[in-house]
């Protein structure tokens, strides 16, 4: 049987000590989160202090404080700079990892090294009845489910290739930056989802981001045309922007290989 490998779990929070613990909770349940990196996004609320105590009781629990709000983006890369293993997972602050989550994702990442990461199937929990109900949620939630950060486990050199998340202001004004970041991944290294049972917990609070997304998708809600633009606009620049770092490693990759064969070619005359 492959192993699985340990994770480190990045949380952004900001102002999220209502739901924090349910996410701490959920990760110290999980044998392979070897690390689980809170970065407190200038919350003004208990968040911190909840973090701290988790801290005294579990080794595996961090803190990093930033010094003012950048959004989450900012957030996650700050904290995948700090993850000391080579699989990491973002798990938002209001949501939850099901048993057994991180294991599955560990061990198809063992089983499948040509793969850079995969998704975990999403449950959305306490969403209203209209939006559960409608014909084409189970296709629109699957599709979330592609894209949510809490669904992402990715080794860090993908991550690192990528650029991290995009922290352009457009995404902080309008949201996006997560389908940005999976959008990217999709055409440059693929993005294949555990689909086979639900292993990520979504809770349903007024105005979150998924809400707005089924609203959009079902027809229901007409988002501003200029913000669509800007999504597609900022969401196409960091793809090219990541294209191109991808191609610039892999030129370099290609160079040393070369400068090796070269090298050992004169050691053996």
């Amino acid at each position: 049987m492959t192993p699985a490998s340990p994770i480190s779990v990045v949380i952004p929070c900001y102002n999220g000590a209502s739901t924090l613990a349910r996410a701490l909770e959920s990760c110290r349940l999980q044998p392979e989160a070897a690390q689980i990196i809170v970065v407190d996004d200038a919350s003004t609320d208990s968040s911190a202090e909840l973090v701290l105590r988790y801290a005294r009781a579990d080794s595996r629990v961090a803190l990093l404080r930033m010094p003012c709000n950048g959004g989450a983006a900012q957030a996650r890369n700050w904290g995948a700079l700090h993850a000391s293993h080579d699989l990491l997972a973002f798990l938002d602050a209001d949501d939850e990892y099901l048993p057994g989550a991180l294991a599955a994702a560990s061990t198809f990442l063992a089983q499948n090294p040509k793969q850079v990461s995969v998704r975990l199937d999403v449950d959305y929990v306490g969403f209203p009845d209209e939006i559960t109900g409608h014909q084409d949620f189970v296709q629109h939630a699957a599709t979330l489910s592609n894209t949510v950060p809490s669904s992402l486990i990715v080794r860090r050199a993908a991550y690192g290739a990528l650029g991290g998340f995009p922290m352009d202001d457009a995404f902080r004004r309008i949201g996006g930056e997560d389908g940005a970041f999976s959008w990217a991944l999709r055409e440059l290294f693929g993005n294949p989802r555990l689909a086979d049972m639900k292993r990520v917990r979504m809770h349903y609070h007024p105005g979150i981001h998924a809400e707005r997304y089924f609203r959009i998708a079902f027809g229901w809600l007409t988002p501003d045309p200029a913000d669509v633009a800007d999504a597609f606009r900022f969401s196409r620049q960091f793809l090219e922007r990541a294209r191109a770092g991808v191609v610039q490693l892999h030129g370099a990759q290609m160079t040393a290989e070369a400068g090796a064969h070269a090298a050992g070619g004169m050691a053996a005359m």
